[in-house]
């Protein structure tokens, strides 16, 4: 699987999953989503790893929306982790989390976070915020991995 466009999403609560599909299908996102509903399958995906053993790493995803409210290893760890890598250390991660914490806040940039997302409990407004998070992270922004692994 060519896994260059791939959106990875880590999270474990069904109807935040099924919303966040439904409202990357609303802005028209055709992507492949592959969805982890726990830190250490999210680490699996990356990492080739347990269920996901024989899958091509020479390819990450486009981006990482990571949860931090994770079972078996939080969203703050799974970031940790991958940015002590240097697979994934570049690897651009979308916080996109229920959170208010202004610890939660800093830890996820002090451990390197490209953005921190609130998700909106209005279905409009979270459909919006998908719809601008595709735009920037899948349409224009450059990722350094694909040139880094060419």
């Amino acid at each position: 699987m060519d896994t260059s466009k791939v959106i990875l999403l880590v999270e474990d609560n069904k109807d935040d999953e099924a919303l966040t599909l439904r409202a990357l299908k609303k802005s028209k996102i055709a992507n492949e989503v592959v969805v982890a509903r726990d830190g250490e399958e999210a680490l699996a995906f990356l990492f080739d790893t347990g269920v996901h053993t024989g899958r091509s790493t020479k390819t990450l995803p486009q981006v990482m929306l990571l949860d931090l409210n994770l079972p078996k290893m939080n969203g703050l760890d799974v970031l940790r982790r991958i940015r002590a890598d240097e697979r994934t250390r570049l690897l651009p991660v979308v916080v996109l989390t229920s959170s208010k914490e202004d610890e939660d806040i800093i830890n996820s940039y002090s451990l390197g976070a490209n953005s921190y997302v609130r998700k909106p409990v209005d279905f409009a407004q979270f459909s919006e915020a998908v719809n601008t998070l595709g735009l920037f992270w899948l349409l224009l922004n450059e990722v350094a991995l694909r040139r880094a692994a060419q």
